[in-house]
């Protein structure tokens, strides 16, 4: 019995030490993402302007009315984000997970080196790095058109290019993949040699052990990396924002959901009609992060799974 009230004393102990360290997590959370999201869900049924908040008038539903049913600019934007996330999101992953192949790869001279330069561009403010691209793809004086003209080859458009606009945003983006690759390659390097071994005394060769191995044992982090990438592009706001101020030039292509939402809630002060359009991107997130997890069961491996 005395074991018993020991054993308890000290889990209250340990509950109330929890409690006060990760109270400034609680009270960040609470303050700046719980508190905000609940006014905002609030404000969706209310016609709010920041300018003129004594104007403030209960709308019911019909903000949301016009942004599912009235507004086609809201559909177009959500089609547009899907259609870059269809080109960007392959693209980045593929060549994330092969450059961290290569930094793995135990015959690469000077892998701490590489793996240093290629982490390097994600610690560069994202607004520097934009503009650096931009200056590398002007149409006129940028590195690319000026290497094509080398070759004999026309120059691209490739930011003012509905056409090119999608792909040369994919190029920015391959910039900034270095948290992404940081990740592949500690999941590269956490898959045991022991399987490696074993599979090569089976016979099997190099493409077999990636298949049978390497894969099935990367499966939890490409499922995570996946996840993070699918909503960091639903959020996708910065670069539009920068390069084309947020106007959707060229042919509405970049009026994506966030840059529309932030044009509604800070430049037309509709702060109400913002908010409807800020939860419309955060349950398309939602929808697929909820997919994505309900399908990981039948791809994703996990080594303690008994199932």
């Amino acid at each position: 019995m005395t074991k018993k009230l020991n054993t308890s004393g000290v889990q209250r102990w340990e509950k109330k030490w929890g409690l006060i360290f990760i109270s400034p997590w609680l009270v960040g959370f609470l303050a700046f993402f719980l508190g905000p999201m609940i006014a905002s869900f609030i404000f969706s049924f209310f016609n709010y302007n920041l300018i003129q908040p004594e104007a403030t008038a209960f709308v019911g539903i019909d903000n949301w009315k016009r942004a599912l049913v009235d507004d086609p600019v809201v559909m177009k934007s959500i089609a547009h984000i899907f259609e870059y996330t269809l080109i960007s999101l392959p693209v980045s992953f593929c060549f994330s997970l092969i450059v961290a192949f290569l930094l793995n790869n135990e015959y690469v001279f000077g892998k701490k080196v590489f793996r240093a330069l290629f982490y390097l561009p994600s610690m560069i403010p994202l607004v520097a790095s934009v503009l650096i691209w931009q200056g590398i793809m002007n149409e006129q004086t940028g590195w690319f058109n000026l290497i094509l003209k080398q070759e004999g080859l026309p120059g691209v458009r490739w930011l003012s290019s509905s056409k090119w606009i999608y792909i040369s945003y994919t190029l920015i983006g391959l910039w900034g993949c270095g948290n992404t690759i940081l990740i592949f390659l500690a999941g590269l390097q956490g898959v045991p040699k022991e399987l490696y071994e074993a599979a090569t005394i089976d016979g099997a060769n190099s493409w077999q052990r990636m298949t049978a191995v390497t894969i099935p044992m990367m499966t939890p982090v490409l499922f995570y990396n996946l996840i993070i990438n699918v909503i960091s592009l639903m959020q996708f706001f910065l670069i539009p924002m920068v390069i084309n101020n947020g106007n959707g030039f060229p042919n509405g292509k970049t009026n994506f959901p966030m840059v529309y939402f932030y044009r509604q809630a800070f430049s037309y002060f509709n702060m109400g009609y913002g908010a409807v359009i800020a939860w419309i991107i955060f349950f398309i997130g939602m929808i697929f992060t909820i997919v994505l997890f309900g399908t990981s069961n039948k791809w994703v491996f996990y080594a303690n799974d008994k199932n």
